[in-house]
């Protein structure tokens, strides 16, 4: 079983405005409303492929209530801990002359609910997936995926972290089966800007040398390269297209890669379903749908 993890979802409200002017009343040319966050992308697109996940995660309050039910409804089997306070956040996406985002900070999460979250992770078995994805909110502890994973050290799960910075350098020691920073992150965390392919291979080296069995770098129009843990470098390319969504790219990289590798074991041909899947959430309004996906791998 794949599991989930989002520890702040959110809904995103989008809106399109033709001339946005502060301080005076603007009309809206469009509106559309999804269930956002990082772990949640990517159940929603393995379960586009035809893999089961389970995500789980915090929701409050009526929002909380509308994502819950939200991926009921794409069929997403969820397991969140309800919170009796507050409410799951709204983001604000303003789609005008310059893309503005507002986004929300979250709930406060109480002890007695963190702890009910881990009793969950506790129940994740040897030989299933943990996919830790995201920012960790200031309503929870800065070490909280270490903490998780430390939980599990003793039996055989397989972590996923698509996380940056300090919160994913802290995680390596835990030696995760993938991960998948962008180049510009792998850059920032390497200490020096990586150009070329030679260059990033190398910086995915130091990763994997820190403890990162696969290191999958994303790299936008140019593709992405994949280092294995049995030292194999595969670069891939993408499919050219009119870019229509930004968001959730990455996400749906990661659950394709998932879905592949689950599906025949083979980092190939993971690599090149996740490079289809990101693209075909870039290409879609929202998350990458399955015949989208298959087409698009027949021209990678």
């Amino acid at each position: 079983m794949i599991y989930t993890l989002t520890v702040n979802p959110a809904i995103d409200y989008t809106v399109s405005v033709e001339n946005f002017t502060l301080g005076r009343v603007n009309r809206t040319l469009s509106e559309q409303i999804f269930i956002g966050g990082k772990g949640i992308n990517v159940s929603c697109v393995l379960n586009n492929l035809g893999v089961k996940s389970t995500a789980l995660g915090f929701a409050a309050g009526f929002t909380g209530e509308a994502i819950v039910n939200g991926l009921e409804k794409l069929g997403v089997k969820t397991d969140f801990v309800m919170l009796q306070n507050g409410a799951s956040r709204i983001n604000v996406k303003l789609k005008a002359e310059h893309e503005t985002e507002i986004n929300g900070q979250g709930p406060h999460i109480p002890n007695d609910k963190l702890k009910e979250l881990f009793d969950k992770i506790d129940g994740i078995n040897s030989g299933d997936m943990l996919v830790l994805a995201g920012s960790v909110p200031n309503t929870l502890p800065k070490d909280i995926y270490q903490q998780i994973m430390r939980r599990l050290s003793e039996k055989d799960v397989r972590f996923v972290v698509d996380a940056t910075g300090e919160l994913l350098k802290n995680c390596l020691a835990y030696e995760p089966f993938l991960i998948k920073p962008n180049n510009f992150e792998l850059s920032e965390i390497i200490g020096k800007q990586l150009v070329t392919d030679e260059q990033i291979a190398d910086g995915a080296r130091q990763l994997q040398k820190m403890g990162a069995k696969n290191v999958l770098v994303s790299m936008a129009a140019n593709g992405a390269l994949l280092l294995t843990e049995n030292g194999d470098v595969h670069r891939i390319g993408i499919v050219k297209g009119k870019t229509v969504n930004s968001v959730g790219a990455g996400d749906s990289m990661v659950a394709g890669f998932l879905a592949g590798y689950t599906e025949t074991g083979d980092y190939e041909y993971a690599l090149k379903l996740g490079t289809a899947a990101g693209g075909a959430t870039a290409l879609s309004p929202w998350l990458g749908e399955r015949d989208m996906i298959f087409e698009l791998i027949k021209k990678l």
